[in-house]
């Protein structure tokens, strides 16, 4: 694949535990709601990365990574000022991995707000732009000179509409879609400000996003059921956001899509074009989490219909289809639609890992699932489509937000109890195709 980012990616609130040298974050404040998380379950400890962060340092040597993508904790940074807890312990990770050879790639914003700015309204609030921007600029004048590679926020509707509308993801609220809608732009537009201040502090900034993308496979190779495909990838089908199009259209300078303004009307909050130059500051690259993706074919006039799968076909254990297929398909229509770069931000399956007996964890699924996904980014590559890297989620099993530690994503086993790790089979399988790969 050439010169390409080989990258396993975490979050903060998912594995740093640590909770007594950080500021309150919203998860924090939700988890103490009953029935909020699963079990009762919460992130006191997550994956011990804090107290493990050498040990792990050297796992992500062991695995070959070139990159790795973490976000910073908010509140562990400090919510206004720093917190000198915080930037010490961001220290030693960053300076870990460029000791070990592994270029850090920044995530701004992976949904661990602090609980200050929340009761203030949180992304609500039309200060909260500037909360951001002001915080982008402390992590850029504090990392700048060891980090180029910036993601600003992580999967927006997953918080926004997670967050605000379902009450499902922190801070738990069930608000009207007029006040969500509200916090999505805010939340764009603060993604405009931490752009433009990362690349004022920032020398040779390299600088994108995380949003989902939903995408959609063509259920034949004709060109109409690729054409709905497209479609279908950047539509809104629903007034749900877990959509592409209403996030993606403004970062890279589209505005907000037609279909928007007729589905939503007056309760979309007003936007200037001074706020759509704003949301759409130039990027390097479309960077996106990509799971999986419907399946729809042309049905009358060429609308796109949806394509069940089949019966028994393979699941997660997150009951999320497993599509290889939409890492060919993803990532073309994303450089069709944009003409930018297209960078794997986040891939990965939930599965049932356990120790075996021989001491060792065997999912062969995950391995599997792995190098399918890959064989199709490489498909996709070899006709054209430039793509920058791909990144595993996850590097470590880790709280898993609302599901608690139900799941398990990662290329290392946790012990939730104790912190001890045990690398999976995905794990060597992983380290042997980047080294495979890089020594081409």
């Amino acid at each position: 694949m050439g010169e390409f980012l080989w990258g396993v990616a975490s979050s903060s609130y998912q594995i740093e535990g640590d909770r007594a040298s950080r500021a309150e974050a919203n998860w924090d404040k939700f988890a103490e709601r009953k029935g909020a998380i699963f079990a009762g379950h919460d992130a006191l400890f997550a994956s011990h990365h804090v107290a493990r962060l050498e040990e792990d340092l050297d796992l992500l040597a062991a695995l070959g990574v070139s990159a790795y993508r973490f976000s910073f904790s908010w509140p562990r940074l400090g919510a206004r000022v720093d917190d000198p807890r915080g930037v010490s312990f961001y220290e030693r990770l960053v300076d870990g991995l460029l000791a070990r050879g592994i270029e850090p790639v920044a995530t701004l914003f992976h949904w661990d707000a602090p609980v200050e700015l929340e009761r203030l309204g949180g992304f609500l609030s039309p200060e909260s732009p500037a909360w951001f921007a002001s915080y982008a600029e402390r992590v850029a004048r504090r990392f700048g000179d060891r980090i180029r590679r910036f993601l600003t926020i992580n999967e927006p509707h997953a918080y926004i509409e997670g967050g605000l509308r379902d009450g499902r993801h922190a801070p738990g609220h069930r608000l009207p879609l007029s006040q969500v809608l509200l916090a999505a732009h805010n939340t764009l537009k603060a993604h405009g400000l931490a752009v433009q201040v990362l690349r004022a502090h920032v020398s040779q900034s390299w600088v994108s996003a995380a949003p989902v993308l939903l995408a959609a496979t063509p259920a034949s190779p004709s060109p109409e059921d690729v054409e709905a495909a497209y479609r279908f990838t950047f539509s809104l089908p629903t007034d749900r956001l877990r959509v592409s199009a209403f996030w993606l259209d403004p970062l890279y300078g589209r505005g907000y899509p037609d279909e928007v303004w007729t589905r939503f009307g007056s309760l979309m909050p007003k936007v200037s074009p001074e706020e759509v130059d704003l949301i759409s500051q130039p990027l390097d690259a479309v960077g996106v989490n990509l799971y999986d993706a419907v399946r729809v074919r042309a049905g009358a006039e060429g609308a796109a219909e949806i394509v069940p799968f089949g019966v028994g076909s393979p699941r997660t254990s997150f009951d999320w289809p497993v599509t290889p297929e939409a890492h060919y398909f993803g990532p073309k229509f994303l450089h069709q639609r944009y003409g930018l770069p297209v960078i794997i931000t986040e891939n990965g399956l939930s599965a049932s890992d356990w120790i075996a007996l021989d001491g060792r964890v065997h999912d062969a699924d995950r391995v599997d699932f792995l190098e399918r996904h890959l064989q199709e980014l490489e498909r996709a590559q070899a006709e054209g489509v430039p793509i920058l890297g791909y990144f595993h989620w996850t590097f470590l099993d880790n709280f898993e937000w609302n599901h608690g530690y139900k799941h398990r994503f990662g290329l290392v086993y946790v012990d939730f109890g104790t912190g001890a790790r045990t690398p999976k089979d995905s794990f060597f399988a992983y380290r042997d195709r980047i080294r495979a790969e890089r020594s081409k």
